[in-house]
């Protein structure tokens, strides 16, 4: 637990802020008055979260059974870490920005605009708290994501053939030490000798904040030749 809060603190914080707002704002909008829910606190997020992390472990038909009483179904762990209006509220309105700060669309839109302080976030702390081994690496991984989104990939090879592609600076523990999404093809960062994902590659050795602003130096950047 020590080590999530190290890592993870400061975006259950965002969750708590984004999510209680995002709920205010659905209250704003209702013609009729409704039964206020309590604010979601830090414990609240820090549950949820455990339980979601569960339910990946048992696989059940519908969410409401993992609180169905049926002696054939029950669990009782979940209904004893958090009643099921509770978690399907929090599920609701879980929210990590402000929908009225989106930004105009145009040609610097960020797509991954509504998780991007949660990625900026992890980046800083995968810096702050350790210093990378000589030899880095750049490799991708695909996070398997089914839904509809204008930089999912296909990539037949794959075991995981749909879902977002993202760049990981690791070195040879494993750690990893930054990270990028790959939001495809940007008019910005592609250029005639460049490719979209040429361009997001290389923004780890020129953008690396701990790379950039840190003294550290003699460190060995590995990159394959398919990049």
């Amino acid at each position: 637990m020590a080590v999530l809060m190290l890592f993870f603190k400061k975006i259950f914080l965002l969750l708590v802020e984004q999510t209680n707002l995002y709920y205010q704002q659905h209250l704003g909008r209702q013609a009729r008055p409704s039964c206020r829910q309590p604010d979601i606190t830090l414990p609240d997020i820090m549950t949820f979260t455990a339980i979601a992390l569960q339910i990946g472990h048992i696989m059940k038909d519908t969410l409401h059974d993992y609180w169905s009483r049926l002696k054939q179904m029950h669990t009782p762990f979940y209904g004893k870490t958090m009643t099921r209006d509770r978690f399907l509220h929090i599920l609701r309105f879980l929210h990590f920005a402000d929908n009225s700060r989106r930004p105009d669309p145009g040609e610097e839109y960020d797509r991954l605009w509504k998780i991007r302080t949660v990625f900026n976030t992890l980046n800083q702390a995968y810096s702050k708290f350790y210093n990378p081994l000589k030899h880095l690496a750049v490799d991708e991984v695909i996070v398997k994501f089914q839904d509809r989104v204008i930089f999912r990939q296909y990539i037949p090879k794959k075991r995981k053939r749909f879902g977002i592609k993202i760049y990981k600076l690791c070195d040879k523990s494993g750690y990893t030490y930054d990270t990028k999404v790959y939001l495809g093809r940007d008019s910005c960062s592609a250029t005639d000798d460049m490719t979209a994902t040429h361009a997001t590659v290389k923004t780890f050795d020129l953008q690396s904040s701990r790379l950039r602003t840190q003294t550290i130096y003699g460190q060995f950047l590995f990159i394959a030749k398919t990049f």
